[in-house]
């Protein structure tokens, strides 16, 4: 099912039980019911819980859109390292070179085609990634320089496969979700209280107050959704994208 369309039907969902919610209770209410009869403390209630949740629900989105935003760096600095060591080993000779190029490019397109999705589906670096990263290693750090223009671009070509060692590491374990469920049962109890406070304002079923209700808690709902497809940064439809590898391994052709 579309992630969208489940967006659509959890907003729908949550207008529909707001409004009968406000429909029933209406016709619970006396003639000679006055709702300008709420105590002022009520009201004071009502507002400061609904700006407390507002607050966490911004730290919520604010938290996993950083989440995200590090997985994309992490992702650029795995191909950027990457693309220094096949433009690098240029000083190697052509047989050492050419071995070098070809395990790099196999170790992308391993990536792009099917690790992606390994983290997409399972949240989990696939084990064969981690076996083709090595063979770069073995090419870069089993080669011994046999010149002085070799030996000064053996150690950054060490550095680099460091790095890419490194940013692998850190996107494997940002590929799962960030939110811990102790925090999603607090985002989820704070909306039900803040949309449940709706009826402690005698709210009656004029349009203009069944509309503002229904557009609350579907405002609700979507940023609910919203935290909810941050919150894995490669398993969902805002997610981190494989294009810094396509940016700097073009002549793969390879599809995000």
């Amino acid at each position: 099912m579309s992630e969208w369309l489940v967006l659509s039907l959890a907003m729908a969902a949550a207008c529909a039980v707001v409004l009968s919610i406000a429909s029933f209770n209406h016709r619970r209410i006396g003639e000679d019911d006055d709702p300008s009869e709420t105590p002022d403390v009520i009201e004071y209630m009502t507002m400061m819980i609904g700006v407390i949740y507002a607050i966490v629900l911004g730290l919520a989105i604010a938290g996993v859109w950083e989440g995200r935003g590090a997985a994309q760096e992490y992702v650029r600095q795995e191909a950027q390292a990457l693309h220094e060591i096949s433009t690098r080993s240029e000083v190697y000779p052509a047989e050492v070179r050419k071995k070098i190029r070809s395990d790099v490019d196999a170790y992308v397109t391993y990536v792009v085609d099917t690790e992606w999705k390994e983290m997409a589906d399972h949240g989990t670096l696939a084990d064969r990634g981690g076996e083709l990263l090595e063979r770069i290693r073995r090419d870069v750090t089993d080669y011994e320089p046999h010149t002085d223009h070799e030996g000064q671009a053996y150690q950054p070509l060490v550095d680099q496969v460091a790095v890419v060692d490194d940013a692998r590491s850190a996107r494997g374990q940002s590929a799962g979700a960030t939110m811990p469920g102790v925090v999603w049962f607090g985002l989820i109890a704070g909306a039900l209280v803040t949309v449940g406070l709706i009826f402690t304002l005698q709210i009656r079923r004029s349009f203009r107050e069944l509309l503002l209700a229904g557009l609350f808690s579907a405002l609700i709902a979507f940023l609910l959704f919203l935290i909810w497809d941050f919150d894995s940064p490669f398993g969902r439809g805002i997610a981190a994208t494989a294009e810094p590898f396509l940016a700097q391994f073009p002549h793969l052709g390879l599809d995000d």
